[in-house]
């Protein structure tokens, strides 16, 4: 591997298990709860354990100063809930921009299976192609989604994610398929790290209780973004994740050191 890629991906994770907290949501969604004062989630989240960061490029003065020292990765497309076609996500920045925001490593969303899929391999390509080049990373978030191909499937998901690596991704985010066993399928369709989505928010048991599946069924962790920046205490329940992902923590143990067992 490119040792600046290898020098960058341990800045954005913790003995190759990645706890990364996406905020990229004002884009897509508008200035939702949890990122109007972004400043202060980045603090909490930081503070309670997450590897990395991930925002859009406009968004990275605001960042750095509040990180504590985590990584950060600058995301790369975007569509909005407004528009056309949610699922047709289009480049919106550049791996040079992506470096000059202060980037440890750069992401990229596609929809396998969606109506503009095409276009997302090549855009995907080419992003590999031109990050590398500068000895970045990349975040693939690979998830099923359009009329062929159903979220939550195992065999889609398995497809997504090796779609991901077959493209050049050095790290794979998708969706989660609901249990363990099942998730084994997806976890095993690629040689990269595997980390899932969050989704909207849940309870913080179905929160802890999810990582712990993907992680037993050979997840390298999370990028999970409303289920963590828009809880009650961002820290807290980024606290009980790190403890699944980072101290192999259950549930029941994960809860109570973040204090958020009842």
């Amino acid at each position: 591997m490119n040792p600046g890629i290898s020098a960058r991906l341990d800045r954005i994770s913790t003995d190759g298990r990645f706890l990364t907290v996406p905020m990229d949501h004002g884009i897509t969604m508008g200035p939702i709860t949890g990122l109007v004062d972004l400043e202060s989630t980045v603090e909490a989240v930081t503070r309670g354990g997450a590897d990395a960061v991930l925002t859009q490029k406009g968004l990275a003065e605001r960042v750095h100063p509040h990180r504590n020292g985590a990584g950060y990765i600058v995301h790369a497309n975007a569509s909005t809930t407004v528009g056309p076609d949610s699922n047709d996500k289009r480049v919106t920045a550049t791996p040079r921009e992506a470096v000059r925001a202060g980037a440890d490593a750069v992401s990229c969303h596609v929809n396998v299976g969606s109506d503009s899929e095409p276009r997302q391999i090549e855009d995907l390509s080419a992003l590999t192609r031109d990050t590398h080049d500068l000895g970045v990373p990349v975040l693939a978030m690979a998830y099923a989604r359009g009329p062929r191909v159903e979220e939550d499937d195992p065999e889609d998901l398995a497809h997504a994610v090796r779609f991901a690596e077959e493209l050049g991704a050095d790290v794979i985010k998708t969706g989660y398929s609901g249990d363990a066993e099942s998730f084994e399928r997806v976890t095993a369709a690629t040689a990269r790290p595997v980390v899932i989505a969050g989704g909207s928010r849940g309870t913080d048991r179905g929160t802890v209780e999810m990582v712990r599946g993907a992680m037993d069924a050979g997840a390298a962790g999370v990028s999970m973004g409303r289920s963590i920046f828009q809880h009650k205490d961002p820290e807290a329940i980024t606290q009980a994740v790190s403890a699944v992902i980072h101290a192999d923590a259950n549930a029941d143990a994960a809860l109570e050191r973040a204090g958020l067992a009842l």
